[in-house]
Formats: structure tokens, sequence, C-alpha cells
């Protein structure tokens, strides 16, 4: 990049692959740690590496983890005969957000899609059914994106798990058809939680 040296370049095109960063916010980005004490800098530095190195996936719902068992499933005083399925991570982050579940999750790393060629056993679903089948699971909760790939992973789940005689509900509509859960404002998604409809 004219202007800037090796090192710059190379860091301000690394920074703008990130989803969110284009090339003049990952400009601002360098410029802003070139100014900064260079402990800030050290610090962000070790920080990036450690969530890399320390970060799992929970042993039981699959999602990010600091433990082999989250702090949601670890956690006593949540319900754990509700669980509300998610197709990522980030999606147990806006749930949360809203404060109004007290149940667990399962995070399936991603959703049905044949174009991709993502069939059930590339997603995290046959864990799924042993969490019903061996635990005292009295409602699964879809709240999988309102997608195409999305609506097509829900109805597949939905016909795998009503034969193990537990309660399968879907998130209520009032999320636009193909927005994503990470974007919807907190109180769509708690009313959307709320007025959840059987599967």
């Amino acid at each position: 990049m004219k202007g800037y040296s090796e090192w710059m370049s190379r860091l301000i095109q690394a920074l703008s692959k990130l989803p969110g960063i284009g090339r003049r916010s990952a400009e601002r980005i360098v410029f802003h740690l070139l100014k900064a004490p260079g402990d800030e800098v050290t610090e962000l530095a070790r920080l990036l590496q450690m969530v890399k190195e320390k970060t799992l996936f929970c042993q039981i719902c699959h999602n990010f983890s600091d433990e082999s068992v989250c702090h949601i499933c670890s956690d006593p005083g949540r319900d754990k005969g509700m669980i509300c399925v998610v197709e990522d991570p980030k999606d147990v982050v806006a749930i949360e957000k809203t404060g109004n579940y007290v149940g667990v999750y399962h995070v399936l790393l991603g959703f049905l899609s044949a174009i991709e060629g993502v069939g059930p056993e590339e997603l995290q679903i046959a864990d799924l059914v042993e969490r019903v089948k061996n635990g005292n699971v009295r409602e699964v909760i879809l709240a999988t994106n309102p997608s195409t790939e999305g609506e097509t992973t829900a109805l597949y789940l939905t016909r795998i798990l009503k034969p193990l005689k537990v309660k399968v509900t879907r998130l209520a509509h009032g999320i636009s058809v193909g927005s994503m859960l990470e974007y919807t404002d907190q109180a769509t998604l708690a009313r959307a939680l709320e007025g959840r409809v059987s599967a």
C-alpha cells in the first residue's frame, strides 16, 4: 500500500479481513495502536493469543468456554429441563442479553445447507438427541435464524425430536425472515422467546 511501511501495510491488510472492518477502519486501528502506550499494545496482543489458545467448546452444549463445561451448563440455578437450540455461540450472547431466559443451550455450530454440503453429521445434532434421551428435558426451544437454512434446520430437528416425547417449540415470529439473531434488538428477541410456539 502506498505511503505505508511494509509492516503497517501487512497489519492493515490483516485487520481488513475481519468482519465489519474495511480498509479505512483498519487504517484507523493501526494509527491508534501506533500512538497507544507499548504496554497496552502488548496486552492486546497477549489477550488475542490467550483467547485463541484457551477458548474451548463446552463438552455439553458446544458454546465457547474457558473450561470443559461452560458457566451456563455448570450453573445450578439454570433450568436444565429447557434447552434452547441455536446455530452459533453469538446467538447465546444475544438471548442472554434479554435477561428473560433461565434454561440452558445447545449450539449446533452451523445450519443444514445442501448447497454448502452441510448435513446433520456436520452439526452437533447427535449430541442434542442424546441430551434429550438421557436428561429430564421437558422442552426444546428451536431458536435457529429465520432464514431458509434456519427454517430447514428447525423442521429437521422437529422431525427427529418429536418421537422422543419432548415438547418442541419455535421462537415466535416477529423476527424478520432473513435476519440474524445477533442483530435483533433485545426487546424483539425477548418477545419472540416468550411467545414461542409449538414446532
